[in-house]
């Protein structure tokens, strides 16, 4: 099954437009609902919350690398300003002990050239201490910005800096003691070792705290070997020892020892020796026996040292133990500079293998989901073009087949994936191939019942063309006035048969067989209409334009106004009369049918609306509302538009007739002579004397006065429409119910050199009038041609068989059967064997 490739071009801008609008959902789409969400979403948030958790721990991780290279670059950078702290400390120990040794001069000098030459001696020793500190407030600026708590510890030493600065003005004028003097120098070096040992690269790098650790005790050591130093110095200046000198002494010493012993723990094996080798030096051995000496050699008093002796040889030993220091600190800042780079490449190698999982995983999602995004969105676009576009074409075409089936192609899957959704879509196109293949028999079952009611509608006609025929000779050899009005009545019927054939061949898709070559007025057309009815006697023409119909749809237009005014007359009083009116409207024309009926509710007149203006398929209920379907598909076929209107006493039924449908007058030579079986005059146009009141016609009552013509026959759509020259006709006419009486004359004219067609259809070929090269349509008769004559029956051949014909009827309105016999199964009946 398959439909030709060029299908997709075909389809209509309309339908284009409908499947690009997105399928509306039965209930209303919630955000919180999980199974409502789009599979855009879905897919995405399946990539997101991944990435997303990823995305946390990956951050907590990097944040606690970023942390750690942070801490040691803290601590780094303050390790790096160590030796600023040192220098500074340094020279605050040698301002410290040389103050020390000078306070009694101070104290004892009488004159202020006395105090002068004791400030000159302090000065190069506070020149260091003012240029180490402008050093450390320089280094110390961007290392406090960095750790606040640094900074915090750094302002406190700096605070006793300026105690020192304060008290370095008001030492020659103000009396200060000893221990004030010499305590605000001990506040500021112990600030300053606070201050050095501040860095901490955290529990999780012992190494690093091992290395701050060394050289804050041996800075320690060191300030105690230095503050042994100053009183040493002081009692060596001084002459002799204050009585708490001893203690005093043997506690800094006893210090100084637990802080070497501490540093020799911590300190490396490299750093132990090379102070072992330092404290081998001919000036540090010389220090420390005039140091042992007068702390060791008298046990029950101190022994005082020479003044500059003890100084020269201090001297030497404490810018040994500063070069010591800051190898110490030099180290240490090496140490912490290789952590904190070490530390910085792997934050950064950590980040980068975090953005390129990251990104890898990303990318290999976002290609995971595009495809099954693609493939979805595929199988929806070709879902939905199955069901709004190709599965409508296709049941569309087999609805409207009227010929073989048509081959329908059912297109293949769009996704070619071996995974769920593959197989999904070849489902759909499983499911598609189903629909067209269950089309495809419904469209052979509805051509094979078409067929058939072609075939019974056919069959039909003729019966009913035989028996119009026999009404026709019964009609005109009856005198009898009831006998004949009887007849009318079975005339009537035979029409209304005939036109209920006529009905099913609508049904069936068929064209009607009634064509005419040539314009037929819309007063005629009106009139035929009026003709196909049972009370056509209520009818009445209120004002007709002057407008004619192309010949090839009179007789669908006139079955199309037959069904109107039928339903107009059937479902009004019988008392009441219908309207019919037509005027010009723009190109085309309009009829309006007025009746006073019982009306239809809105809701009814909707539906009713609805069916005519898109016709429906043909089913069980088309048979209940035959008038209804048949007028539907006659209008679509031919483009009329046609509505129900609520009126003020019925319903008003108005048909737009098309200019396509209209067309010129016919030249005069071709208009027909009125037929005797035309229609009476309507009564506002028939003169009507005062003394002869003249009663409406009502259907199923009897007239008290029936006119009647010399030869008295009913009137039929044939009889208004076909041409009637002469009383008999030389040729087999389409509504001639006569018959052939003689062979035709010899001599019978040639076909017109043009034939006659009914416009093109859409591959552009002409299309075939049916009958329209007959001599009865082409060749009207003349006035001047010889006529056949004719051989009336004999009435009492007539009188004869009508007698056997009411006979038979009695005989079966007299038989009494209830039962219909069936014949056994494998019989012969009339239609075959059963």
């Amino acid at each position: 099954m398959a439909a030709g490739p060029d299908q997709a071009s075909t389809v209509s801008n309309h339908r284009r437009r409908r499947f690009d609008v997105r399928v509306v959902p039965h209930r209303r789409r919630s955000a919180l609902r999980l199974r409502d969400w789009r599979m855009r979403t879905k897919l995405a948030t399946v990539l997101v919350i991944p990435s997303v958790a990823f995305l946390v721990l990956a951050g907590v991780q990097t944040q606690s690398l970023v942390s750690r290279a942070n801490t040691l670059s803290d601590f780094a950078a303050q390790v790096g300003i160590g030796p600023e702290i040192a220098d500074l400390v340094h020279w605050l120990q040698q301002e410290r002990d040389r103050t020390a040794g000078e306070l009694s001069a101070l104290r004892a000098a009488s004159s202020e050239e006395e105090s002068a030459q004791v400030v000159e001696v302090l000065r190069p020793y506070r020149d260091g201490v003012d240029q180490a500190a402008q050093a450390l407030h320089r280094a110390a600026e961007p290392v406090g910005k960095g750790d606040s708590s640094w900074a915090e510890t750094y302002s406190v030493a700096h605070q006793a800096y300026q105690q020192i600065l304060y008290m370095r003005n008001v030492m020659t004028t103000v009396v200060l003691s000893d221990d004030t003097i010499l305590g605000n120098y001990h506040r500021a070096v112990d600030a300053l070792l606070t201050l050095l040992a501040r860095p901490s690269p955290g529990t999780e790098r012992p190494e690093l705290s091992d290395a701050v650790l060394r050289y804050v005790q041996f800075a320690r050591a060191k300030d105690l070997s230095s503050r042994v130093r100053a009183e040493l110095y002081a009692a060596a200046r001084n002459g002799g020892y204050q009585d708490n000198d001893r203690a005093q002494l043997n506690d800094l010493r006893s210090r100084q020892l637990t802080a070497l012993g501490a540093f020799r723990v911590a300190a490396s094996n490299a750093q132990v020796a090379r102070y072992d080798q330092m404290s081998q030096l001919d000036p540090f051995v010389q220090a420390g026996r005039l140091e042992e000496r007068a702390l060791t050699q008298n046990p029950t008093a101190l022994t005082l040292l020479a003044d500059d002796d003890w100084w020269t040889f201090s001297e030497v030993r404490h810018d040994l133990l500063r070069d010591f220091e800051a190898g110490i600190l030099a180290d240490s800042a090496t140490q912490a500079d290789r952590a904190s780079a070490a530390q910085l490449r792997e934050t950064l190698l950590m980040v980068g293998v975090i953005i390129t999982v990251l990104l890898v995983a990303v990318l290999i999602s976002v290609l995971i989901g595009r495809s099954m995004a693609r493939s979805i969105r595929l199988l929806r676009s070709q879902a939905l073009r199955i069901a709004q576009i190709e599965l409508p074409d296709a049941l569309a075409r087999l609805r409207s087949v009227s010929g073989g089936v048509p081959q329908i192609e059912v297109s293949p899957a769009v996704v070619r994936s071996l995974d769920e959704i593959g197989e999904l879509a070849e489902a759909f196109v499983a499911v598609h191939r189903s629909a067209v293949g269950v089309a495809v028999e419904q469209a052979n079952m509805r051509r094979n019942v078409n067929a058939m009611f072609v075939n019974l509608a056919r069959r039909s006609q003729v019966l009913v063309e035989r028996q119009l025929e026999l009404l026709d000779d019964l009609e005109r050899e009856e005198s009898d006035p009831d006998q004949l009005e009887n007849l009318f009545k079975l005339d009537h019927l035979a029409a209304r048969m005939r036109r209920n054939d006529e009905s099913l061949l609508v049904l069936a898709g068929t064209e009607s067989t009634r064509r005419w070559n040539r314009p037929v007025g819309l007063n005629a057309v009106l009139l035929a209409a009026s003709a196909e009815i049972e009370q056509y006697q209520r009818v009445r023409h209120e004002a007709v334009a002057d407008l004619h119909l192309v010949g090839h749809a009179v007789g669908e237009v006139v079955h199309l106004l037959a069904e109107l005014l039928e339903n107009a007359t059937a479902f009004s009083r019988p008392d009441t009369i219908v309207q019919v009116m037509a005027r010009a409207e723009g190109a085309g024309a309009t009829v309006e049918i007025a009746d006073q009926g019982l009306g239809m509710s809105p809701t009814a007149l909707a539906e009713a609306n609805a069916v005519l203006a898109e016709p429906p398929a043909a089913d069980v209920a088309t048979v209940e509302r035959m008038g209804l379907f048949v007028v539907s598909h006659l209008a679509a076929r031919h483009g009329i538009e046609v509505r129900l209107h609520g009126g003020t006493g019925g319903l008003v039924a108005r048909i737009r007739l098309p200019g396509a449908l209209l067309a010129a007058p016919p030249p005069p030579g071709l208009d027909p002579v009125p037929s005797p079986r035309a229609l009476p005059v309507p009564r506002s146009q028939a003169p009507v004397t005062a003394a002869q009141p003249v009663e409406l016609p009502v259907a199923g009552r009897r007239p008290t006065t029936v006119p009647r013509q010399a030869h008295p026959v009913p009137v039929r759509a044939e009889d208004v429409l076909a041409p009637a020259a002469a009383p008999a006709s030389t040729g087999s006419g389409w509504w001639s119910r006569e018959g052939p009486s003689s062979p035709a004359t010899a001599g019978s004219p040639a076909p017109p050199s043009v034939p006659v067609t009914g416009g093109t259809n859409d591959r552009g070929l002409p299309m075939r009038v049916p009958m329209a090269q007959l001599r009865s349509v082409t060749q009207p008769v003349q006035p001047g041609q010889q006529q056949v004559a004719r051989h009336d029956p004999d009435p009492e051949a007539v009188g004869g068989m009508l007698s056997k014909l009411y006979s038979g009827v009695r005989r079966a309105e007299a038989e009494e059967t209830t039962e219909i016999p069936v014949p056994p199964p494998g019989t012969w009946s009339e239609g075959g064997p059963k």
